[in-house]
């Protein structure tokens, strides 16, 4: 199986490029189409910046690698087993002697570039919220936790503006790298790119199941990274097993549908515009929502079709102008770009549509955060019930 490749505007419309690449089991990498010119126009490399969370704890973050010895390694061969790259963020406090976090690494920045046909030296990663591995802000019970899966052909830092808002506003979010349908670096130096293509949202499900068993370590007291690294001072025991929801962008938030219909310990799921392929069929009594763009239920069976399964709670919103990749960082990293590779703004909206960045950041920030809030905390606002004047670009699909 092969990644179907970019082709500029005049050789396919966004969403058939879109469609071409779901059908054979793949996402555009950063979630985009738009064909980035060759050579940076500017004099050196862009440093890229991330919005700061709006909630009032600091952050902290810190990565895990994990070692499921129950799968066999899909490309390593005899011998090896699954592993994944993960990290956990967190409220924290004394945050002062802890460095911030870059987003991603140089090797995967580098990687992500490039495959987006941007050049690989024009930006530099963004600095994030999180300081690493400061310690845990202790409420005095325990933290309800989130858990992310990524799009295809992607990695697991594409939605750190929405994860640090949730940090900040006292959740734990746990963020995954689908080994192989993604860019990721191992504690060893060892670089995986997308050596497996033909991974689906059933597989990135089997790792997120995995995932939470390693959240109930976390909130057990035991320590599941593979090399035991110390972990930040007051994280075990903190996690609160009874309490997780799930979102993920595009494949995977078929995986979180895959994983709810499957696993009742995640109680409730988010969709960043999500395809829902292959059609999930089963009847779920749990609270989900939809954030769609271009996946609507109007013209994606496959949506409509899950729709139809939910029984619970249920609610689908729609920015006005968004495209696919348009609630994820790519819709404030990308515009940042423009000027370095000479893109035109015919280009530029190719990659964000017509949603503007930073009214994409607060619809980012707002909703899932208020999602969650509603059904891990019992705290009810008002954002969810209708259209808000706030928000005038946030339609309310019936």
């Amino acid at each position: 199986m092969t990644t179907t490749p970019f082709m500029n505007q005049e050789g396919t419309t966004r969403r058939r490029m879109l469609g071409a690449a779901l059908a054979v089991g793949v996402t555009v990498p950063i979630g985009a189409a738009g064909q980035a010119r060759a050579a940076s126009t500017a004099p050196g490399p862009v440093q890229l910046t991330l919005p700061v969370p709006t909630g009032p704890y600091p952050v902290g973050t810190v990565p895990l690698h994990l070692v499921d010895t129950s799968r066999p390694d899909p490309v390593a061969g005899p011998g090896h087993h699954r592993e994944l790259m993960a990290s956990v963020w967190y409220p924290a406090r004394g945050v002062d002697r802890y460095p911030l976090a870059r987003w991603t690494s140089p090797a995967v920045m580098r990687a992500l570039l490039t495959s987006a046909g941007f050049p690989a030296d024009v930006a530099v990663a963004p600095l994030t919220a999180g300081h690493e591995s400061a310690p845990v802000l202790r409420t005095g019970r325990r933290l309800p936790v989130v858990v992310f899966s990524h799009g295809a052909h992607d990695h697991r830092a594409d939605t750190t503006i929405v994860v640090q808002e949730l940090a900040s506003h006292g959740y734990v979010v746990v963020t995954v790298d689908h080994t192989y349908d993604a860019f990721s670096v191992f504690p060893d130096g060892r670089f995986t790119g997308l050596d497996r293509p033909g991974l689906t949202p059933r597989d990135f499900a089997t790792d997120i199941r995995f995932v939470l068993d390693r959240v109930e370590d976390l909130a057990a007291g035991r320590n599941p990274d593979a090399e035991h690294r110390p972990l930040p001072a007051g994280l075990l025991g903190t996690l609160d097993p009874q309490r997780i929801g799930m979102f993920g962008w595009s494949k995977g938030a078929s995986a979180t549908a895959f994983v709810m219909s499957e696993d009742r310990r995640v109680r409730a799921g988010l969709s960043f515009d999500g395809p829902m392929q292959p059609t999930v069929t089963t009847d779920l009594d749990r609270p989900f929502m939809l954030m769609t763009a271009e996946f609507p239920r109007a013209t994606q069976p496959s949506v409509a079709e899950f729709w139809s399964h939910l029984r619970g709670w249920r609610l689908n919103v729609q920015a006005e102008g968004a495209v696919h990749g348009s609630y994820c960082d790519q819709q404030f990293l990308i515009p940042q770009l423009a000027q370095a590779v000479g893109m035109s703004n015919a280009d530029l909206q190719g990659w964000i549509g017509t949603l503007d960045p930073a009214r994409a950041v607060r619809i980012q920030q707002a909703y899932p955060l208020a999602f969650f809030d509603l059904h891990l905390r019992h705290h009810r606002g008002h954002l969810l019930d209708g259209p808000c004047p706030a928000f005038p670009e946030v339609q309310f699909i019936p």
